[in-house]
């Protein structure tokens, strides 16, 4: 049964867990955001020599598990502190896929656009810079978005290697006050009064773009 006076005890614990959970969410994401850009230009403009190798790098991180990601970073860099290796470790995973994102962002840019760049003899860096990246990223903003709170949901992966986020500290709570079913709870109630919005706000954004 359901015990009020468990779930109040419990409430501090979750909510110190979800400052974790939203640190390693904007940290890991913002890696992700910028190595995603990163391999995506490596893979559209640099050599072949560079990029086949880089691409096949990203291909087996999108083909491999997260939680098989965390387990093996924890083993081969065991110095690293655990929230900061697992940003690592969610910011290039998220990286791998957001890649493709801004790969599709940059072909949707008109053809027309990179052949009037061209017949100005814009330098190429301008090109990109004032261009091309401005569309891509406002056409990838929604998919950005819906990866910001998948990534949100996948946190909890991080207590396998000892990140105390909010399912760490709810799992803690529940097994020293045997109050499983109040700690997760409310673990769960926090997930969801905090992506449910972000979710909402992505759609709108998504229907604005597509106008």
């Amino acid at each position: 049964m359901w015990d009020g006076e468990a779930a109040w005890a419990a409430l501090p614990a979750v909510l110190e867990g979800f400052g974790i959970t939203l640190l390693a969410t904007v940290l890991g994401f913002a890696v992700a955001a910028l190595l995603g850009l990163l391999l995506a230009l490596v893979g559209r403009s640099a050599p072949r020599w560079v990029a086949l190798p880089v691409n096949g790098v990203a291909a087996f991180v999108r083909s491999t598990p997260l939680l098989v990601q965390l387990f093996a970073a924890w083993v081969l860099v065991p110095g690293l502190d655990a929230l900061t290796l697992g940003v690592v470790v969610l910011g290039v995973h998220y990286g791998a896929y957001l890649s493709e994102v801004y790969r599709a962002g940059i072909e949707s840019v008109p053809k027309g656009q990179w052949e009037a760049c061209t017949a100005l003899s814009l330098p190429r860096r301008r090109v990109w810079r004032a261009v091309v990246l401005p569309q891509a990223v406002r056409n990838v903003l929604p998919p950005l978005g819906n990866y910001a709170v998948s990534m949100f949901k996948e946190t909890p992966l991080l207590s396998v290697i000892t990140v105390h986020e909010m399912v760490h500290e709810a799992n803690t709570f529940g097994s020293t006050h045997f109050a499983y079913l109040e700690s997760f709870t409310l673990a769960g109630a926090v997930f969801l009064l905090a992506s449910w919005p972000t979710s909402v706000l992505v759609r709108r954004l998504e229907a604005r773009l597509a106008q």
